[in-house]
């Protein structure tokens, strides 16, 4: 019997949808068809050699195995297949949202919270982002997938074409996974390279905490064109990328935290300076860790905010893409 669906998760993949559709202009699916083509034309089959057939596509080893004559045969490949590896682990449903400003309604907020620059969750920004470019491959004419993990592969969706498609997608990237809440990104990116044969593009989308995912990029980016996407909260992080410090988080003092993945919890003093350089410095040292798994890998990492635009990084990254690529 299927599960029911709590009716404020479709209407949040709704508004996902309405979002994600209206930021795929035609400059963001003109970046995509440029950075990523099909591969031109790709062996197909081998067949006997019929009147017509050119002596350039016998395949002599065939032939001589035979004893007759056999021919190669290729078609067209242009289609692409995009496949999301989404991080559903708790972690990513962490997220802060604007203060409330004296004196306004639940509408008020309402209005701001759907603004451009208006602070999501980190899921919330991960449906997003996977709307986004799965979008832009319907648009394309190119396939679209998704594998959805916590600490256990949850879902699975086969890549296929189609806006009706992209749609299922965004509802099932909105709605939590049915069990577990740890992260073990590790199995889901080795299920992606079992699943995933054909080359594809890979958008690893995550929030990178608590794994050493290294070995298995690696493994992923030998047969795949593998991005990492990084989503952040700013508190979270602890860094406000305006000022390059710590001022996104309060000077409360004693502040209690819990880890939603392990339910351990832990006192900070936000206000102590010791405290805060500490909490600035991790943060610096994972980000480099990270950077550099990704170029050991030859993987591009993509960072994403949950306060702001997720195409115009999308667009940044497409134009990086292109100049890299006229520059070989």
């Amino acid at each position: 019997m299927a599960q029911a669906i709590d009716p404020e998760l479709l209407a949040e993949a709704r508004r996902v949808q309405i979002r994600a559709d209206r930021m795929v202009t035609d400059v963001m699916a003109g970046g995509y068809s440029s950075v990523f083509r099909g591969s031109g034309i790709e062996f197909d089959e081998v067949r006997e050699f019929a009147e017509g057939d050119e002596l350039r596509s016998v395949d002599w080893n065939v032939t001589a195995r035979t004893g007759r004559p056999f021919v190669k045969k290729f078609v067209e490949e242009r289609e692409l297949t995009v496949l999301f590896v989404l991080d559903a682990s708790s972690s990513m449903r962490f997220g802060t949202k604007p203060a409330r400003r004296p004196g306004s309604g639940d509408k008020g907020n309402r209005a701001a919270a759907g603004k451009a620059g208006a602070r999501r969750t980190v899921a919330g920004t991960a449906a997003l982002f996977v709307g986004c470019v799965a979008f832009a491959a319907a648009r394309n004419n190119d396939k679209a997938g998704l594998v959805m993990a916590s600490d256990v592969v949850d879902r699975y969706v086969p890549a296929k074409k189609g806006r009706n498609h992209v749609l299922r997608l965004i509802r099932e990237a909105c709605v939590p996974p049915l069990s577990g809440r740890g992260t073990d990104l590790v199995g889901a990116l080795d299920f992606a390279g079992r699943v995933q044969r054909r080359r594809a593009i890979v958008f690893v989308v995550s929030d990178f905490l608590g794994q050493d995912v290294s070995a298995p990029l690696r493994r992923l980016a030998q047969r795949h064109d593998v991005i990492a996407v990084r989503i952040r909260d700013p508190f979270a992080a602890g860094i406000d990328r305006a000022a390059g410090d710590v001022a996104a988080l309060p000077r409360v003092g004693l502040c209690d935290f819990v880890d939603p993945e392990s339910g351990r919890a832990v006192t900070v003093d936000l206000a102590s300076a010791a405290v805060r350089e500490r909490i600035r410095a991790n943060w610096q040292a994972e980000r480099a860790a990270l950077l550099a798994t990704c170029r050991r890998a030859g993987v591009d990492l993509l960072d994403v905010p949950t306060d702001g635009s997720v195409v115009d990084p999308l667009v940044r990254f497409f134009r990086m893409r292109e100049l890299r690529g006229a520059k070989r």
